[in-house]
């Protein structure tokens, strides 16, 4: 099995086998994004990684869950995605959730009928980075979507009956654009409805090009104060029913957990408590996982 460079996953993929079906992220432009920097892109060979996937069979037989990595699987050709969707079925005996990460590119490019026909195929979930619903913002993180892309390639996703987790960061419109992020992102996330949505918080790390905006005062990181603030302020505005929120990232302040829109109250008791006692996770331990690897 070939590994290229570091590999990453979203947190609820801890426990899953992670194959890259392709190198890299095919946007890699986001001015916040450390992760690839250091890749360049390409798009694996779909009958490498098929045999790959046929090895790693005979070592793990029964595993329940398949990430597939990089940052972008779903750019694939649909064919090579079934093929390799279809190397799964046929060898993994527990009928494994297969999930990747996606663009809004990469959603867009794909017909609502190929969608439909990965679907069937056994892919279960999307993950898709929103970061935030403010069009000024994305632009200013060089997104390379606007909101209403985004909409777009969240609804077309859930209309193929794929699930959808959603990310945003919070802090991401910096001092100036904290409430526009705020509001915006709540209505983005309104509008999609998806199954899953999640918040990080925004560091400045590694080969980011947000670091040096940091460094010249071009952009203002918030304080956690005022952090929580902007994520209240989210929750109040987000209408979202049945939603699974979570904020319990090793880069948040405070960890949040519940179900829109039942939950809403819950969650912003927890943030008016922490603004009251200033209980926040430390600088050193929100930094510990790209510290400590």
């Amino acid at each position: 099995m070939k590994v290229f460079g570091r590999v990453f996953r979203p947190p609820s993929e801890a426990y899953s086998l992670i194959v890259q079906t392709t190198v890299g992220c095919s946007h890699n432009k986001c001015r916040f994004c450390d992760m690839y920097k250091e890749k360049r892109f390409f798009i694996r060979d779909p009958d490498e990684v098929a045999d790959e996937l046929r090895e790693l069979s005979e070592f793990y037989p029964d595993v329940r869950r398949i990430f597939l990595g990089d940052g972008d699987a779903l750019i694939m050709k649909t064919g090579d995605l079934l093929k390799i969707l279809n190397t799964v079925n046929e060898n993994f005996t527990e009928n494994p959730r297969v999930t990747c990460y996606a663009t809004p590119k990469s959603i867009l490019i794909k017909s609502p009928e190929e969608l439909k026909q990965l679907k069937e195929n056994g892919l279960d979930m999307v993950y898709l980075g929103l970061e935030s619903g403010d069009d000024e913002v994305l632009e200013l993180m060089d997104k390379g979507a606007s909101s209403e892309e985004l909409i777009e390639a969240g609804k077309r996703v859930r209309e193929a009956g794929i699930k959808l987790s959603v990310t945003a960061i919070s802090g991401l419109g910096g001092k100036k654009l904290w409430r526009e992020h705020a509001l915006n992102t709540a209505k983005v996330v309104s509008k999609i409805n998806p199954e899953y949505f999640a918040l990080l918080t925004l560091r400045a790390e590694g080969q980011a090009p947000l670091v040096e905006d940091i460094q010249n005062g071009r952009f203002e990181m918030l304080s956690p104060d005022e952090i929580m603030r902007e994520t209240k302020l989210l929750l109040e505005n987000t209408d979202s029913p049945g939603t699974v929120f979570r904020s319990n990232h090793i880069s948040n302040y405070v960890n949040l957990a519940g179900t829109l829109n039942e939950d809403k109250d819950k969650l912003i008791d927890t943030i008016d408590k922490a603004l009251e006692k200033g209980a926040y996770k430390s600088e050193e331990l929100r930094y510990w996982d790209v510290n400590h690897l």
